[in-house]
């Protein structure tokens, strides 16, 4: 828990912010000086200075994961790295259109993605959706260039052209809204500034921070954003793992499962402004995933 101390030297008062955390085993006091007065803004200053430990702390052991996993990665030999992509396609598709409501099984996605068997009694609309989501993710695989509207626009219309051609790679022209949350979403004369600037926010941010809060953070803004009328979700989990992907970094599935968590995370998120919020978790969930790589030197 961040804190405020007041220390007096000579006749004087100074004011710090006080956390201590583990490190190692050990027990650090981290501090941070905040001036001969309280400042007005202390919470925001606490928040700030709380998710900079947070970073001090695991941006290491992100490092880690990339360094340990892209040495085993690129050790095996090709047709392993062809099943590894096989198998995540398969759960990240699985898992990203069933957050979105779709409702087809993990064996189902299985039998449809591997073997093009396409389950029974099951809408066409998942089905399509399904085979769009797999074309995408292997496009954005082989993208070697970088983000811009005119990309997003386009992965948007490979991801529904055969599911909804009417709005596929379509900026939406009326208003839309969450089902489950009273998060307020823009309106649509808005759209076109605000993506504007979420792309002059990437390219001055893309070089600056670390990448997988880069990719948190562009799923955030670019959800809360949510310039279509449907897919916003799974092309903002798209955009999180090609840049995870282009840095050499794991990529992430978000499972079903987790989704109340990963939900209330973007809700706190888009209803404080406080974008650490979302960062956290990510960072946090991420790490979960991938926490093997951490142990290995």
């Amino acid at each position: 828990m961040v804190v405020a101390r007041k220390r007096k030297i000579g006749r004087e008062d100074f004011f710090y912010l006080e956390h201590t955390l583990r490190v190692n085993g050990k027990i650090e006091k981290k501090e941070k000086y905040l001036g001969k007065k309280i400042p007005e803004n202390l919470n925001n200053l606490k928040q700030e200075f709380f998710h900079d430990l947070f970073k001090e702390k695991w941006y290491s052991l992100l490092d880690r994961i990339k360094k340990n996993f892209s040495g085993e990665y690129d050790k095996i030999p090709e047709t392993a790295k062809q099943k590894y992509l096989e198998s995540f396609i398969i759960k990240f598709t699985y898992n990203t259109n069933r957050i979105e409501g779709s409702t087809l099984t993990l064996r189902d996605t299985a039998n449809l993605l591997k073997e093009g068997i396409s389950p029974q009694n099951k809408p066409v609309k998942d089905v399509k959706e399904a085979e769009s989501h797999k074309k995408l993710f292997y496009i954005t695989l082989e993208h070697k260039k970088d983000l811009n509207l005119t990309v997003v626009l386009y992965w948007h219309k490979v991801l529904l052209q055969d599911a909804d051609k009417e709005i596929a790679g379509k900026i939406r022209d009326h208003q839309v809204a969450i089902a489950g949350t009273t998060v307020q979403l823009p309106y649509p004369a808005e759209l076109n500034v605000l993506l504007e600037e979420f792309f002059k926010w990437y390219n001055q941010a893309k070089n600056k921070l670390h990448p997988v809060e880069l990719a948190a953070l562009v799923h955030l803004k670019f959800v809360s954003i949510h310039p279509f009328t449907d897919g916003n979700g799974r092309i903002s989990r798209i955009l999180m793992n090609f840049i995870l992907n282009k840095n050499k970094f794991p990529m992430l599935d978000i499972s079903y499962s987790n989704r109340s968590a990963y939900y209330r995370a973007l809700e706190r998120s888009q209803k404080t402004g406080k974008e650490y919020i979302f960062v956290q978790y990510l960072i946090k969930r991420y790490f979960k995933e991938y926490k093997k790589y951490t142990l290995q030197k």
